[in-house]
């Protein structure tokens, strides 16, 4: 007990997304943004999935479109962290937290979705069968 700690337990994790992951984003339209953030999630690229979200929301972008390309996958994926439920934190802690920190929720909902993609939920193949959706 009482051990000498390590410096990786000292120094916090750096938050993402990292610099050099928002450096390689080369377009600001918002359209492409979000077309490049659908593939990176289809692709588990988690890191770039923030870096896509980040820079959307720092080109003012409304968070809207966003919201409902991560719900698209949020209903159709489950992940070890329950996609739906977290999208719902997320959607709440979004309007409720300052401006200047509220893009966080959606960067930390874009790496779970990426992670939790090629995971489908049960019974959602059926469900859109049935819907013919």
């Amino acid at each position: 007990m009482g051990g000498r700690r390590s410096l990786r337990e000292l120094v916090p994790p750096k938050p993402r997304p990292y610099a050099e992951q928002l450096e390689a984003i080369a377009t600001r339209d918002g359209d492409t943004l979000l077309k490049e953030l659908e593939g990176a999630i289809r692709e588990q690229q988690q890191d770039r999935a923030c870096a896509l979200v980040q820079c959307y929301g720092q080109q003012g972008y409304d968070a809207r479109p966003a919201f409902n390309l991560l719900l698209k996958f949020a209903i159709s994926e489950d992940g070890a962290l329950h996609a739906e439920k977290y999208y719902r934190t997320t959607s709440d802690e979004f309007a409720s937290t300052r401006p200047s920190f509220r893009w966080r929720q959606l960067v930390a909902l874009a790496r779970v979705t990426a992670s939790e993609f090629g995971r489908p939920t049960d019974g959602y193949a059926e469900a859109c069968e049935l819907l013919k959706v």
